[in-house]
């Protein structure tokens, strides 16, 4: 409890980004609300400090970056403290639309854009009623008067915007699966079901197991993958523990907190010729101090659609998954760093100048790119820009076996 006390007091307030995964994973906006909005640390907040999320439009598809894996600004956390809604009080979650839309033909953009708006003022619609009668109501209200004529509405929306691109483009198919909408209830950080987005599969609280109980539930099973030091099939090896039954340490609680124990399940691990691969594709060898410049990233077998902010309590929360052709769920992280020194190491825990967690709902077996942009590093020197991949907590995804190289990739700029 002191460690999510104090990761919170750090934070001020963090945001889960809403999206539909490729495999209909729901994920609701969840806001916490700390005593005071402090500013989060170098790096985390996009240029001009616009949004803890940010979006752009790449080869079809909007590319999502979480800036400090989810840590809010000043002014987006006093506006959460102020206007927004408050902890307790249930709100619409809706599926995302933009990033399902296919590349937008500019005749039709206009349109497009005018019934996105509406989308977003019928659920600013439906959280006001919520906010003044969803209290003081049960389900079958909230059932019949708020969620059933949202979804009308937006299956209306989302019919006219189908039409104005398959007037000028192929008609995109399949948007009205996107017209239901849910209730995501932020009194304790819960989701629909039991536990939110860092629960567990089928229950528990908010840092919840695969089956129930907290986070800290280990495996203590008997078999090879299981159990602890004193049980268990070890191979013959003697193996010192595989879970935390008697680790001294404190059980890590999904936040970003050392001196822990994890007892999260490593989860999946995909054949060789599935796991996934980066590059740094394209980069500057030089830049001026706070110039902007974009380095180019080609991932393969890394299915970009699985992002739990670490900021909220995602971190090796989540044991890793593989979707139905064996590949790695999750995104992308970039860090950029100043070397002091090219003969001695860096300290590991200073704060880098520029970090951003990337998804975007794409990637597969083939190579496919993605584009990082960096508004500009402010101190001259040697700068060391580094990428690797993340499962949805944001481990390194793990290999089939231990000669395989990582999915990471560094290069060095020179900043004058």
């Amino acid at each position: 409890m002191l460690a999510v006390v104090g990761t919170l007091a750090v934070f001020g307030g963090i945001v889960a980004v809403t999206q539909i995964s490729s495999a209909q994973d729901r994920r609701t906006t969840i806001r916490a609300a700390s005593a005071s909005c402090v500013a989060p640390s170098p790096g985390a907040t996009s240029p001009g400090g616009q949004g803890s999320t940010t979006r752009t439009w790449q080869n079809g598809r909007w590319v999502r970056n979480h800036w400090g894996d989810g840590q809010m600004s000043v002014a987006e956390c006093q506006q959460t403290k102020g206007g927004g809604t408050g902890a307790g009080t249930p709100t619409v979650a809706c599926p995302d639309v933009k990033s399902k839309l296919p590349q937008m033909p500019d005749q039709a953009r206009n349109e497009v854009d005018r019934n996105l708006a509406l989308l977003d003022a019928q659920i600013a619609e439906a959280n006001r009623r919520l906010a003044a009668d969803g209290n003081r109501a049960g389900q079958d209200f909230i059932n019949n008067v708020i969620l059933r004529p949202l979804a009308d509405k937006r299956t209306a929306t989302l019919n006219r915007i189908a039409t104005a691109i398959g007037r000028v483009a192929q008609r995109p198919q399949g948007l009205d699966q996107l017209a239901q909408c849910a209730i995501a209830d932020n009194a304790q950080n819960g989701g629909q079901n039991g536990g939110n987005d860092n629960g567990g599969q089928t229950g528990g609280n908010g840092n919840g197991g695969q089956t129930g109980g907290d986070n800290n539930g280990g495996q203590t099973g008997g078999n090879n993958n299981g159990g602890n030091n004193t049980g268990g099939n070890n191979n013959g090896l003697d193996v010192l523990a595989k879970d935390c039954s008697n680790s001294n340490l404190q059980p890590h609680d999904g936040f970003q907190a050392g001196n822990r124990c994890v007892s999260t399940a490593f989860g999946e691990v995909g054949a060789a010729a599935n796991n996934p691969s980066l590059l740094i594709t394209q980069f500057p060898n030089r830049v001026e101090r706070n110039q902007p410049f974009t380095l180019r990233v080609t991932t393969r077998n890394l299915v970009r659609d699985r992002f739990l902010a670490a900021g909220q309590g995602g971190y090796y929360l989540e044991s890793s998954l593989l979707n139905d052709q064996g590949l790695v769920r999750g995104h992308f992280h970039t860090a950029c760093r100043m070397l002091d020194s090219t003969r001695q190491p860096p300290s590991p825990q200073d704060v880098p100048a520029f970090f951003v967690a990337t998804e975007d709902g794409k990637g597969g077996a083939q190579p496919d790119d993605v584009l990082i942009q960096i508004p500009g590093l402010p101190q001259s020197g040697l700068a060391q820009c580094a990428v690797w991949a993340g499962d949805g907590s944001h481990r390194i995804p793990m290999m089939e076996r231990a000669n395989q190289t990582p999915a990471f990739d560094v290069v060095r700029i020179r900043v004058n």
